[in-house]
C-alpha cells in the first residue's frame, strides 16, 4: 500500500476527501485483530473448567489461579504495549501482537491432551496468554489517531466492544467446538465420566488459522500515522498528570469489572448454578455489545454524565447479586450480574470518550494505553478476590461489597473532577480541544 504522509483527521477537508476511508479501514482490520487477543486472554476462562472433567486434578484454587494469572500478566504487559504504538508505529505493532498470539494457542492445544501435564506448565501457558491482554492498550491507543476529536468516543467504542466481544466468542464457541472431532486438528478425543467424548484442543488451535489470517492482513493493509511517533520518556510525561491517575480510578472501575467479571463468571456459575453453565458467555456479550452504546451515549451527552449513571446502576447490579445468592436464586442472580455486566460495559466506552476531551491528542494516546493497562489487573484481581472470598468466608458474596464500595469512591471522584463545571475542568477541555 502507498504510505501515508500527511495526517490531520481535524482537517475537515483532507478528513472527507482521504482521511475517513483510511481510518474507516484501519478500524476494520483492528477490530478482529483485537477480538482475537480478546480470545486467547480469556480462553482459560472456559478451558479450566473442563480440565478435571478430563483426567486433571487441580484445586479450585489452581483453577482460578490458571483464569486469573493471564489477567496479571496481560494488565503487567499493557504498560509496554502502551508505549509501542509511540515507538514503532501502530500497523508495525499490530503485526507483531497478532502474530505472537499463536504461540499459546498451539501450546494449550498440546498441552490439554496429557493429563500428566503439570500444573507449572499449564501455568506458563496461562501466562503467555497475557500477551494477548496486552493488545488492548496499542489498540485503542492507535485507532484513537486515526479519528478525529467528535468522532473518537464512537471510534473508540466500536474498536474495544467488537474486540471486547472476543470473550463472550470464546466463552460460547468453546463448548460448542470442543465436542466435535471435525476439528480436532491434533490429537485424540478425551473421554467425560458420563462417557461423552471431547476435544479440548480444539479450544485453542481452533483460533490458529485465523491469527495467520490477521497477521497478513495488518501487514499488507493498516497503515502507520504520520506524526504519532514519539519516544518513550515523551510519552511517560503522562505520569506525572493527576488527572492520569483519576482516569485510571474511573477505567479501573468500568472496564476492570468488565474484564474481571468475565475472566470469573464461568467459574462461579459452575460452582453456584452448574446447571446453567452454558449461560456464561451472556455476561461478557453484554458488555461488550454495550461499550460502542458507552462511547455514542458520551458523544452525544458528555462522558462525565453517562459515567455517573453507570456507576449507580453497577451498584444497584452488585446489591442485587447479593440478595439473590443469599437467595440462591439463578433467574434474579443472572438478572442483576447482567446489569452489572451491561453497566460496565456502556462505563468502558464512556470513560474511553473522555480521555480525549481532557488530554492534548499526543498525551491522550498513551492515557488510554496507560488506563487501560491499570484495569486490566482486574482480570486478575476478581478472580482471585472471589477465590479468597469464598476460601476464607464460604461465600462469594463478600467480595461484592468490596465492589460496591469501589464503585461509591469512584462515583465520588468522577462528581469531584468532571461533573462539577470547575475552572480546572473548563481550562482542560480547551487545551485538549
Amino acid at each position: 500500500m502507498a504510505r501515508i504522509n500527511y495526517w490531520n483527521p481535524e482537517d475537515e477537508k483532507f478528513w472527507k476527501a482521504e482521511g475517513k476511508k483510511h481510518a474507516q479501514r484501519n478500524l476494520w482490520i483492528s477490530v478482529p485483530s483485537l477480538m482475537l487477543a480478546f480470545i486467547v486472554w480469556q480462553i482459560w476462562s472456559v478451558v479450566a473448567i473442563r480440565l478435571n472433567d478430563i483426567g486433571f486434578n487441580f484445586t479450585d484454587e489452581q483453577l482460578f489461579t490458571l483464569a486469573a494469572i493471564p489477567g496479571l500478566v496481560g494488565a503487567t504487559l499493557r504498560f509496554v504495549y502502551t508505549f509501542a504504538v509511540g515507538s514503532i508505529g501502530g500497523k508495525n505493532w499490530t503485526v507483531i501482537s497478532t502474530a505472537v498470539l499463536a504461540i499459546p494457542a498451539i501450546g494449550i492445544g498440546f498441552a490439554v491432551q496429557n493429563p500428566d501435564t503439570p500444573f507449572s506448565i499449564m501455568l506458563l501457558l496461562a501466562a503467555l496468554c497475557g500477551l494477548g491482554g496486552g493488545n488492548f492498550s496499542s489498540s485503542s491507543a492507535n485507532i484513537s489517531f486515526f479519528f478525529p476529536k467528535k468522532e473518537k468516543g464512537t471510534a473508540l467504542g466500536i474498536n474495544g466492544g467488537l474486540g471486547n466481544m472476543g470473550v463472550s466468542v470464546v466463552q460460547f464457541v468453546t463448548p460448542l467446538i470442543v465436542t466435535t472431532g471435525a476439528f480436532a486438528f491434533a490429537g485424540k478425543g478425551q473421554v467425560l465420566a458420563n462417557g461423552q467424548q471431547i476435544w479440548l484442543q480444539n479450544a485453542a488451535f481452533i483460533w490458529v488459522i485465523p491469527i495467520v489470517i490477521m497477521t497478513l492482513l495488518a501487514y499488507f493493509k493498516m497503515d502507520n500515522v504520520p506524526g504519532a511517533k514519539q519516544s518513550v520518556s515523551d510519552q511517560f510525561v503522562i505520569v506525572k498528570r493527576k488527572h492520569t491517575w483519576i482516569m485510571t480510578v474511573l477505567y479501573i472501575a468500568t472496564f476492570g469489572s468488565f474484564i474481571g467479571y468475565s475472566a470469573a463468571f464461568p467459574l462461579l456459575l459452575k460452582s453456584q448454578f452448574p446447571e446453567y453453565i452454558s449461560l456464561a458467555f451472556l455476561g461478557a456479550l453484554v458488555a461488550a455489545a454495550a461499550r460502542p452504546v458507552g462511547g455514542w451515549l458520551a458523544d452525544k451527552f458528555g462522558g462525565a454524565r453517562v459515567t455517573a449513571y453507570v456507576f449507580v446502576v453497577m451498584a444497584i447490579g452488585a446489591v442485587g447479586v447479593i440478595y439473590f445468592l443469599n437467595l440462591n436464586q439463578f433467574a434474579g442472580f443472572l438478572g442483576s450480574f447482567l446489569v452489572l455486566f451491561l453497566a460496565s460495559g456502556i462505563g468502558s466506552g464512556s470513560t474511553f470518550q473522555m480521555i480525549p476531551t481532557i488530554f492534548i491528542p499526543k498525551e491522550a494516546a498513551p492515557v488510554i494505553g496507560f488506563s487501560a493497562a491499570f484495569a486490566a489487573y482486574g482480570s486478575f484481581l476478581i478472580p482471585k478476590l472471589f477465590g479468597w472470598s469464598v476460601e476464607t468466608t464460604g461465600s462469594y458474596v463478600t467480595a461484592f461489597y468490596f465492589f460496591i464500595g469501589f464503585y461509591v469512591i469512584a462515583f465520588a471522584l468522577n462528581f469531584f473532577y468532571y461533573q462539577r463545571k470547575t475552572i480546572e475542568v473548563k481550562q482542560l477541555v480547551k487545551q485538549a480541544g
